[in-house]
């Protein structure tokens, strides 16, 4: 964070200094909400959880070298005591973006924003000094900590937005106003909670609305192939850039195929020119997150050459998300285990579908290792029937359900396709799955492992990694 006086930091935030001696003096280290993480001139700020509340660790924090705390009440040491400590972040975080001036990306979409934020991320270090959201921290507490990770040498800063009902995108907007708004898509994530995919739209297209007119620089980055998501060009004032495989996208791909290993290759296309890209991404969905992280990245002022260079040589930052292993005895496990919604399952299928075209060359087997999609409400039974049946269509080895009553729609999915016997199986934790799995592997097999994050199937990628004790990012 760029330094600031602990008076500055009460007149931003509307709170007023206690215990403290010296008003002047600044915070010079990062702001944090984990005691665990303070560093010497770090800005704690105290939240108080469902289970833990910060407040009882502000002691610890300036014991291990935090300048200050920003509280609801004293705690004992010096502190700036506010009326609200998210509302306080959120206003600390806007003042330093608008003192920096730098050119904040934002980007939402009912599937993929992590993955694209790591693509943008890792195409616009290339040209300039970029801060992006770790993780998925993409609400009202992850947006701002990630917004004040910005210093004097950032240029580019890239903000993952995640929305669970009407008026959450607006309001994380007016926390760091975006220049650049990129929606991605419009599908079935916590269809539960907004009640269709016409909600979602209006609750996606939120972005759109913030961003400046076109003669003040705002660009809304859309994607073409999404007729939900092309629509919002009328709800904005800023300019609008296509991408996609449609024709008539500013931003688009041609030639689009998938190499031996599984992984998507195409012809990027400008206004400036054109470009070969061969992804390191498993499964063709990259294609279109990729196309988007171009958008942006021409926006910005790359040339098309320097992007796809880019887009080539960018990895997976976030963890458990399309991540590929391959262990010492030939088996491949991919822990796509964070998250899960249909789209995103869909994708994640036919990913280890064409990375089981080499695998059965060698006589091995692909694995789906499924659990239920959490937040789909009435919408919930025929999901899960559809991506079991999808399991048998694009000729999975081995279904492997996990859990209770979705997993077993997921099972009765693959059965009415047409699966039945050894070919899929349902098991009641994710502890079973590991023990199955261990027991009939065998060299050249490849394993996908995915589920809604709540279900905490990636212990079962872990177990088979024999990495049991990683934790990811929330």
């Amino acid at each position: 964070m760029i330094a600031l006086s602990l008076a500055e930091i009460a007149d931003i935030t509307g709170g007023r200094p206690h215990d403290i001696p010296d008003p002047a003096v600044r915070i010079s280290g990062a702001v944090v909400i984990d005691s665990r993480q303070v560093k010497a001139g770090s800005l704690f700020a105290a939240f108080e959880g469902e289970h833990v509340d910060g407040h009882d660790y502000a002691e610890r924090a300036v014991a291990a070298g935090a300048t200050a705390v920003l509280a609801a009440r004293p705690v004992g040491v010096p502190a700036i005591v506010v009326p609200d400590v998210e509302k306080a972040l959120g206003a600390l975080a806007r003042a330093v973006v608008e003192r920096l001036g730098t050119d904040v990306v934002a980007l939402t979409g009912s599937a993929g924003k992590t993955s694209t934020k790591d693509l943008i991320a890792q195409v616009l270090q290339q040209h300039a000094p970029t801060v992006w959201t770790p993780g998925s921290l993409n609400n009202e507490i992850g947006l701002p900590l990630t917004a004040l990770k910005a210093t004097e040498d950032t240029r580019h800063l890239v903000l993952e937005m995640g929305a669970r009902g009407i008026g959450h995108i607006a309001y994380l907007t007016g926390l760091t106003p975006p220049r650049i708004g990129l929606v991605l898509n419009v599908g079935t994530a916590h269809i539960g909670e907004f009640g269709g995919r016409e909600q979602i739209a209006q609750a996606k297209g939120e972005l759109v609305e913030a961003l400046p007119s076109e003669a003040d620089g705002g660009v809304a980055v859309l994607n073409a192939d999404d007729l939900l998501v092309r629509a919002m060009s009328a709800r904005t004032k800023a300019r609008t850039v296509l991408f996609g495989e449609a024709e008539d996208a500013d931003i688009r791909a041609t030639d689009v195929r998938m190499t031996a290993g599984g992984t998507p290759a195409f012809t990027l296309h400008t206004p400036s020119g054109c470009s070969d890209v061969t992804l390191r991404l498993y499964g063709e969905h990259h294609v279109s997150n990729a196309l988007a992280a171009a958008a942006v990245a021409h926006v910005l002022g790359m040339s098309t050459p320097e992007i796809a260079t880019a887009l080539s040589g960018a990895g997976t930052l976030s963890r458990w998300r399309m991540e590929v292993t391959e262990r010492a005895d030939g088996v491949t496990i991919v822990n796509d285990a964070y998250n899960a919604n249909p789209e995103s399952m869909r994708a994640a299928l036919r990913a280890l579908a064409a990375m089981g075209g080499s695998a059965r060359a060698d006589g091995g087997r692909t694995w789906a290792v499924l659990g239920p999609m959490a937040e789909l409400g009435d919408a919930s039974l025929a999901e899960h029937d559809a991506v079991g049946r999808l399991a048998v269509r694009l000729n999975v080895s081995r279904l492997v359900a996990v859990g209770g009553r979705e997993a077993s729609w997921l099972q009765l999915g693959a059965y009415n396709e047409g699966s039945w016997g050894e070919e899929s199986v349902l098991v009641s934790d994710a502890q079973a799955a590991v023990d199955l799995l261990r027991s009939e592997l065998r060299p050249g097999d490849v394993v996908l492992v995915k589920a809604s994050r709540s279900i905490g199937l990636e212990r079962v990628a872990l177990a088979l990694l024999e990495r049991e004790g990683e934790v990811a990012d929330r």
